[in-house]
């Protein structure tokens, strides 16, 4: 699929409004110490607040009156929390300037959200930034959504056609059903409307495979049956049309990713500053004073969206031919003495807050496995592939659970690849911290898989 910059407006637009605000307050009031502290709050405020309301959440079909509804309850939320910062503090030269402060924010930030919503949509309607997009089915809903993505521009949709079992004599009709999966692949299809009255659950099943396989964007054309369905989110197109969107995983939403992103910077940077300090000149003593070589050890593995990096760890066994090929085993030969002490605390993985901090890897997420490894889980092992659509992790829900080291059966990987996939599709902040905390406690009990 050819590359997507709009992608990036979100979290640009989130930080454009956070430089709105903290040159607002700079430029208003003398940078004193309460000063500061109030920047970092209303900082911080304005990035839950946002975050909570889905302040950033609009799309292509969001209409004005969404819009602004959301700057009205935004709006509101964020006046409430910049008040209460001066029930605690009553003094200082920010106190002073409050309302000249607030006002100025609203005023940058409604007039920024405002024009940006018209520019985009003014862009979309001379042809740019658009989506392709095919409709499954040949109903009345599968027409009004058709005629919808033709005639709306502003939506920035440019409609290819749709596919039905009933064949037309019709110059839009592009072929059955199952001919729409080599088109879409073909033709770089970015959304897929599909009418629900059609298709029957069997072909369904097929079709959200298919999108979730290949990263496309479902739509679904409900009928009765499927208008309560929570896994679904409901949005309209033209007027009155209703449409099931296949719900976006947790960490396909940008707040949430800024979220984690924050976690991992925070964790990584602890590490970095005050453990690696002290703990690698010992670590590095102890593996050269028992063996030769190379004190971390570094392998290419297969990061988010199957792109190579280069992970770091304590080297835990003697230099060997094997190490890119084969895991460790229980009673591996291989091993030294300080790697098993390394193994068993989990220590030999600390230099991976390295990887964490560029961006490689996270705290908390599907294990990495060695390229040679992974190609074969490609081809063998049911819904693989979908660990790579987050960042690869130092520890992950499948670890804690008892499934790490080494694959001794097939069950092993499938197991893993099951928590892998339930953590992706369940992430929560609280669900980190949980698996965070069991491998701290699995570090200090240890692990009797880990060898």
């Amino acid at each position: 699929m050819k590359k997507r910059f709009s992608i990036f407006l979100k979290p640009l637009t989130f930080f454009f409004d956070l430089l709105v605000i903290n040159l607002v307050v700079i430029c208003i009031y003398d940078f004193e110490f309460l000063n500061k502290l109030f920047l970092i709050y209303i900082s911080l405020f304005w990035f839950i607040s946002s975050s909570f309301l889905g302040y950033y959440k609009t799309n292509r079909n969001t209409r004005f009156y969404q819009l602004f509804k959301l700057l009205i309850l935004q709006t509101l939320i964020f006046v409430l929390g910049y008040f209460s910062f001066f029930g605690f503090f009553r003094e200082g030269v920010v106190v002073n300037n409050q309302t000249k402060i607030l006002v100025s924010i609203i005023s940058c930030l409604w007039s920024f959200k405002i024009f940006l919503f018209f520019a985009i949509k003014f862009y979309r309607s001379k042809g740019n930034n658009y989506r392709k997009a095919v409709v499954i089915g040949c109903d009345s809903s599968s027409i009004i959504i058709s005629d919808v993505l033709k005639e709306d521009k502003q939506l920035g949709y440019q409609y290819l056609g749709f596919f039905s079992n009933k064949k037309k004599l019709d110059k839009e009709y592009l072929g059955s059903i199952n001919e729409s999966f080599f088109f879409i692949l073909k033709n770089e299809v970015d959304e897929i409307f599909c009418s629900l009255k059609e298709i029957n659950n069997e072909e369904l099943k097929k079709i959200k495979k298919f999108a979730s396989s290949n990263n496309r964007v479902l739509n679904l054309v409900p009928n009765s049956k499927e208008i309560d369905n929570n896994n679904l989110i409901k949005e309209f197109y033209g007027n009155s049309l209703l449409i099931l969107n296949v719900k976006k995983l947790p960490l396909e939403i940008f707040e949430n990713r800024l979220l984690k992103r924050s976690i991992d910077l925070l964790f990584s940077f602890f590490v970095c500053v005050f453990i690696f300090p002290w703990l690698f000149p010992i670590i590095i003593l102890l593996i050269k004073i028992e063996s030769e070589g190379a004190i971390i050890f570094k392998q290419k593995r297969e990061g988010i969206n199957g792109e190579e990096f280069v992970c770091y760890k304590f080297r835990s066994m003697k230099i060997n031919s094997m190490s890119d090929k084969v895991h460790a085993t229980e009673n591996d030969f291989r091993v030294t003495k300080i790697g098993a002490f390394l193994r068993k605390t989990s220590i030999d993985e600390l230099p991976q807050f390295i990887n964490v901090f560029l961006g490689q890897m996270s705290v908390v997420g599907p294990r990495p496995h060695m390229n040679e490894h992974s190609k074969k889980f490609d081809r063998d092992v049911r819904n693989y592939m979908k660990r790579k659509s987050v960042k690869p992790g130092i520890s992950g829900l499948a670890q804690v659970s008892g499934y790490r080291g080494e694959i001794k059966n097939q069950s092993d990987i499938e197991n893993r690849v099951r928590l892998d996939v339930f953590y992706i599709e369940n992430w929560s902040f609280f669900l980190d911290l949980k698996i965070i905390i069991r491998t701290i406690f699995n570090i200090f009990k240890g692990d009797e898989k880990a060898y």
